[in-house]
Parts: structure tokens; C-alpha cells; sequence
């Protein structure tokens, strides 16, 4: 809503400008567009009496379906595999339970390699898709027999010198240009740094069977969270048609067509969800179409859907600590961009209910945390219930990306993390820092306990 409407006063030796709209209530009688928790509002009272905002909630039973569901949607191809992302979320917690789902782990880095370890999943159950990779991380995926996902072409020479070569690799496609569906433009690879060309794709793939290289895969992300069922199958094709075309250049066996990620989740409430059966079902449909004439049909399809895996299943539950107001109404909650870094860093949405008051009267408001940055902000010009300190807010769908991108701006610490299990209990998987969290590195450089 725009709250414009400005009236010129005169003060005490200064002109005070007002927005007369910031103190005004709106009575609604149609309902704000609404999502709705996985958890209840006594619950969820329950258990910030033992755990103190803010923290991020995620729900096991909507981790499992939607685990579960992937799965069927796929269950066409006896090599499926997902690879969820780590860096979405990276819990062992909740990578435990993925595991347990027959999920695999996407890795990009030293750490995530060695989490990925430290919690039993081995050889092929891990994809390692890295860029610019320090030697010593290529190394070590190699040690743990990962399946390497090459960025570029260069890498053929780079992998060759910090490591064997193994019997399966793939490599990571950049078709260029802009990627649409219908009308819409859905992103723009060539301003993507990840992938290789279509002929530095088919050159790397002669040359690393030259080189002892037995089996192949290709890998593809060209455009990031996508609400429709139309992405998946469209990308599929493309990916479908260009493995056609790379086996008739190149003669390799083609082992598997990794879909990566892209299919997003409905921040909005007025969106649809994406409807993972549809999806799968017309990525088969491709696969019928395209690979299966082709003498293909053996080709294993991968996925990594960190955000669609795990994000609806996420809150962030935070307390409404201050109201102000001056040329807008802000409310201030115990939260901040450290718990959940994408409203600030890109402006994405996040939907937020008030428990406490989830109906009546609203206002619009800013609502804010408490960092040294005009972006600490989860919602901007939001109309939302009229709101009160004390009140128990949750922010919705930050079960990826959401603690993972968290950092230490201003000293802040980052929140814990608690499970809801199926059983209805709950139980904490990552404690909340402390100032000695925050410390441990300095003691010794000039700063003593």
C-alpha cells in the first residue's frame, strides 16, 4: 500500500514532515492472503518457555512427505537419485534424515565434503559441484570417491593435476543466451559464472575418455526458483536434446542427466505450489520422447532440490520487542538479517504471521531487526495485523537458505536450531552461540580471556 499522503507543519524552528497514514488503522473486511504453520500456536508457546527467541523450527513429517513424494514422482527411473544440497541446510540433523529417505548429499566444499563423511554417506552417494576449487577440495572428493561435477573445461587439465582421474565424472552445461518459458524470461545463464559451453562440453568429454574416463554425466541449473511445473520438463528437454547430440559426437556412455535444482517453493501465499508429480510426469515424458528413441534409455536422472526439499518445512520464530514510529510504523523483533540474510541481500519475500493476532485491524509497517543496516528489514511497506511487543511472529518458509546463509555483522550470534519430530516432541540440533563462539578465534591476538 502507499501510504503518501504528507502535511506540512511547523515546529520548533524546523519543518516536521508526517505521514499521516502511518497511524492509521485499516479495517479490512477481506482477510490478508494467509499461510498457514505447521505447528500450533500453544505449541509453538510451549516451547519458546524453553528455547528463547529467535530460532529456527523445522518440522520432520513435512521433511519425510516431501522426501517421499520426490521419490514417487520419480519412480519411473530405477537410477533416481536426489542430491540435496547441503548448503541449503546444513544440519546433520536433518541430513540424517534425508539419508534415512534415500536421499544423496551435493557438496561444494572442503566442509561440507567432510560433514558429508562424518555422517556415513560415501562414494557415489555424494555429487561435488564446486567452482574455482582450491586443489586440496578436489582432492579430497576424489579421496572420498564423490562424483565430480566439472565447471568448466579448464578443470580436465586442473583435475589432472591434483588428482587421478575417475571411471564416472560429469559436467556442468551453460547454454548462454536467456532462458524462457513461454514469454517469460526465467533468468539469464550467460550472466552466470557456473558451466561450460556446448563445445567445451563435447571437447572435454573426447578428451577425458581419451583419458580413461568410462562413464558420463551432464548438469544444468538455468534459472533458481521457479514456481511452475513447466521448468523441470523444459529444462529436461534441452538437457535430453543436448545428450543426444553429445553421444553422436563423442561415442561416451551416458551414465546420468542431473536436473540439479530450480524448482522453487510459493513464498507468497497467493501462488500456487509447485506440484511435484506433475513434474516429474512431464519430465518422463520428455525422457520418452527424446532419449528413448535415441537407444538412451538406460540414463539415470539426478536432482538436487535443496529449496524445494526443505524450505516450507523451515520457520523462523521471533519475538516482536519494539514499535516505532516516524515516517513509517516499524516493528522491531529479536531477529535480524544474521537469522535470515535474503530479504536483505535480495529483497525476496518471506511471509510473516502473528500468531498472537493473526486477524482484525491491520496497519502497514517495516518489519525490522536490529543491525547497524537500513536493510535489516523482513518486511517493507507490508500491510500486516496491528501488532504489539510480546507478540510471537513466525516467518515462513526459511528451511533452506535460511540459518545457512547466517553471519556475525554487528557481533550478533546466530540462533538455534530446533526439530519437530514426528512424535510431536522437540529437540535441539544446533545450540545457540555464544560470546566465546564469537571469541574463539581471537584469543591469543591481542585479546586474552
Amino acid at each position: 500500500m502507499d501510504a503518501t499522503i504528507k502535511k506540512k507543519s511547523r515546529g520548533t524552528g524546523f519543518f516536521c514532515w508526517k505521514t499521516c497514514d502511518i497511524l492509521k488503522k485499516i479495517d479490512r473486511k477481506e482477510k490478508l492472503p494467509m499461510k498457514r504453520p505447521f505447528i500450533s500456536r500453544e505449541k509453538l508457546k510451549q516451547i519458546t518457555e524453553t528455547y528463547p527467541t529467535p530460532f529456527h523450527l523445522y518440522d520432520e513429517a513435512g521433511i519425510r512427505q516431501t522426501a517421499r513424494a520426490l521419490h514417487q514422482a520419480f519412480s519411473w527411473n530405477p537410477g533416481f537419485k536426489e542430491y540435496f544440497a547441503i548448503k541449503a541446510t546444513p544440519n546433520p540433523a536433518i541430513l540424517k534424515i534425508l539419508k534415512e529417505e534415500g536421499c544423496g548429499v551435493d557438496c561444494a566444499s572442503y566442509v561440507e565434503l567432510l560433514m558429508a563423511q562424518k555422517l556415513g554417506f560415501t562414494g557415489q552417494e555424494i555429487m561435488f559441484s564446486s567452482n574455482n576449487t582450491p586443489a586440496e577440495e578436489m582432492f579430497f572428493a576424489r579421496q572420498l570417491g564423490a562424483t565430480i561435477n566439472l565447471d568448466a573445461y579448464e578443470d580436465v587439465a586442473f583435475l589432472q593435476s591434483v588428482a587421478t582421474l575417475p571411471e564416472v565424472i560429469s559436467c556442468r552445461y551453460n547454454p548462454g543466451g536467456v532462458f524462457e518459458l513461454g514469454t517469460d524470461i526465467m533468468d539469464h545463464p550467460e550472466e552466470a559464472k557456473f558451466g561450460m559451453t556446448k563445445e567445451q562440453l563435447i571437447q572435454a568429454f573426447i578428451e577425458l575418455k581419451i583419458l580413461g574416463v568410462k562413464r558420463f554425466g551432464i548438469h544444468a541449473l538455468l534459472a533458481s526458483n521457479t514456481v511452475s511445473n513447466d521448468y523441470y520438463p523444459e529444462l529436461a528437454k534441452q538437457l535430453f536434446q543436448l545428450a543426444v547430440e553429445v553421444v553422436e559426437k563423442t561415442g561416451v556412455t551416458l551414465d546420468f542427466v542431473n536436473l540439479s535444482g530450480g524448482v522453487g517453493v510459493n513464498y507468497k501465499p497467493e501462488d500456487q505450489p509447485n506440484d511435484i508429480a506433475v513434474i516429474g510426469e512431464g519430465v518422463r515424458r520428455a525422457y520418452e520422447d527424446i532419449l528413448v528413441p535415441a537407444g538412451l534409455d538406460q540414463v539415470k536422472i539426478y536432482t538436487e532440490l535443496g529449496r524445494f526439499m526443505l524450505a516450507s518445512h523451515g520457520l523462523l520464530v521471533t519475538h516482536v520487542t519494539h514499535k516505532k514510529q516516524t515516517y513509517r510504523t516499524y516493528l522491531g523483533v529479536d531477529a535480524s538479517a544474521v537469522n535470515l540474510l535474503r530479504p536483505a541481500m535480495y529483497g525476496a519475500y518471506h511471509h510473516i504471521t502473528n500468531l498472537d493476532r493473526p486477524d482484525g485491524e491491520t496497519e502497514v509497517v517495516d518489519i525490522v531487526g536490529s543491525l547497524c543496516e537500513n536493510n535489516d528489514k523482513f518486511a517493507k511497506n507490508r500491510e500486516f495485523p496491528v501488532s504489539e511487543i510480546g507478540d510471537l511472529l513466525v516467518i515462513h518458509d526459511t528451511g533452506a537458505h535460511g540459518y545457512s546463509m547466517g553471519y556475525q555483522y554487528n557481533a550478533k550470534l546466530r540462533s538455534a536450531e530446533i526439530l519437530l519430530e514426528e512424535s510431536g516432541q522437540t529437540r535441539l540440533i544446533r545450540r545457540a552461540e555464544k560470546p566465546e563462539d564469537y571469541f574463539a578465534t581471537l584469543y591469543g591476538f591481542d585479546f586474552e580471556k
